[in-house]
């Protein structure tokens, strides 16, 4: 009988074989697990404040100062944030509050609002030991107004030379023109930047998309329209994507949804707005920077991006899509007034971002402001939005069928 027993050089071969492949399949849920933030730290006071974030393993990051408002954003590759609800609020020091969340692309963001300018002394990331997480650490101390913009103004030379020195992407084919005439309907903020907030907490991001949704579907009840939203969820996305969406898609119409707030509650009632290169009062001019800075709360300035993008995005609108935005400002005030009701210059003109196409005919509906207790009631109303939104959808039908609207493509 021959004896198949391994010997115990082959035996002790083979099961170090079975333990490193054993060892391999353990690690590898680990290796593709990705980065969570488990918990976060602030401590210090007004003149040095530190915050920590901590982690399951260590990731890249940048961290760099924003001014109007101050704020201090840390870019994080995509990464899970397992925080308690009001993480955010635990505050001290230089630190007023920070929100966190998925910005797209594969990239995550955490942006600190501070009580003031403030420099970064240092940054850097703490490897795990001794069963502590890996740890995120960013270290703020109080400066002066000229030295914050100092620091600024380097981050921002030192991101447009990053920024020229990269390949732009290829911008993705556009798909074919439907027969139907495609409206793009782009509720503003969302995700890590919530908007104006209202009296009773209302998110202008909420309300905003909520309108929008309607809207949707009383066009889409119409048989006429396609309709595409810039989001449709609780996503940020970038002012120049909200534009280049529109432009990709050779919309017909641009419809941006907005909520804000102004001093006091006395100013109330809806307001549309079309591109001008000089804002039509001090009032729209002031809204429409408040509003372009959306992009800089998450972190994404304009000025720094690829110049062919940024200089899409400041081009002069071309006369013809001008004329025809003011046509159906027109006819949405017309319908609107009967449903809802006006500040007292219901048209204005200023140089909001989303505007900037060249070739898509665009307003902005402010449907009134948070910060008036009637109108932050009426935003917050499914029968107010209804209607209202049903008046909307026919000032679209009313400027389709007109003329000038025919021969716009």
């Amino acid at each position: 009988m021959i004896d198949k027993t391994p010997s115990p050089p082959a035996l002790v071969a083979r099961l170090w074989a079975t333990l490193l492949a054993l060892a391999l399949l353990l690690s590898l849920p680990a290796l593709a697990a990705e980065p969570v933030v488990t918990g976060t730290r602030v401590g210090g006071d007004g003149n040095r404040t530190r915050f920590v974030a901590d982690l399951t393993q260590v990731v890249s990051f940048n961290v760099y100062v924003l001014p109007d408002p101050y704020r201090v954003v840390i870019d994080l590759p995509d990464v899970t944030f397992d925080l308690p609800p009001g993480a955010g609020r635990k505050v001290r020091g230089l630190i007023g509050e920070f929100r966190y969340g998925v910005v797209g692309n594969g990239r995550s963001r955490i942006v600190i609002d501070t009580s003031g300018p403030v420099l970064i002394e240092k940054s850097f990331v703490i490897e795990p030991q001794s069963g502590q997480p890996a740890r995120l650490v960013v270290d703020l101390v109080k400066t002066g107004e000229a030295a914050f913009l100092e620091a600024y103004k380097s981050e921002t030379l030192k991101s447009q030379s990053a920024a020229a020195a990269a390949t732009a992407p290829e911008e993705p084919t556009a798909p074919p023109k439907s027969v139907r005439k495609l409206v793009v309907i782009d509720p503003g903020h969302g995700g890590i930047d919530p908007g104006a907030i209202g009296l009773s907490r209302t998110k202008e991001k909420d309300v905003v998309l909520a309108f929008a949704q309607t809207l949707r579907e009383k066009l889409d009840a119409t048989g006429k329209y396609d309709v595409v939203m810039t989001r449709t969820g609780d996503e940020f996305v970038s002012l120049r994507d909200r534009v280049r969406l529109a432009r990709q898609r050779q919309a017909d119409l641009f419809i941006a949804i907005h909520a804000d707030t102004v001093r006091g509650q006395s100013a109330r009632g809806a307001t549309i707005y079309t591109l001008s290169d000089k804002a039509s009062d001090a009032e729209a001019e002031a809204l429409a920077q408040k509003e372009n800075r959306s992009d800089i709360i998450a972190g994404l300035d304009l000025d720094t991006g690829n110049q062919e993008v940024t200089g899409i995005l400041i081009d002069l609108v071309q006369r013809e899509s001008k004329n025809h935005s003011m046509v159906f400002a027109r006819k949405a005030v017309a319908e609107l007034r009967a449903v809802t009701g006006f500040t007292g210059k219901p048209l204005r003109s200023a140089g909001f971002v989303v505007l900037k196409a060249p070739d898509v005919p665009s307003v902005l509906v402010e449907l009134g402001y948070l910060s008036s207790k009637t109108d932050e009631r009426q935003l917050n109303s499914p029968d107010w939005r209804d209607k209202t939104a049903v008046a909307l959808a026919r000032a679209v039908d009313k400027y389709f069928s007109t003329e000038v609207a025919a021969r716009m493509k």
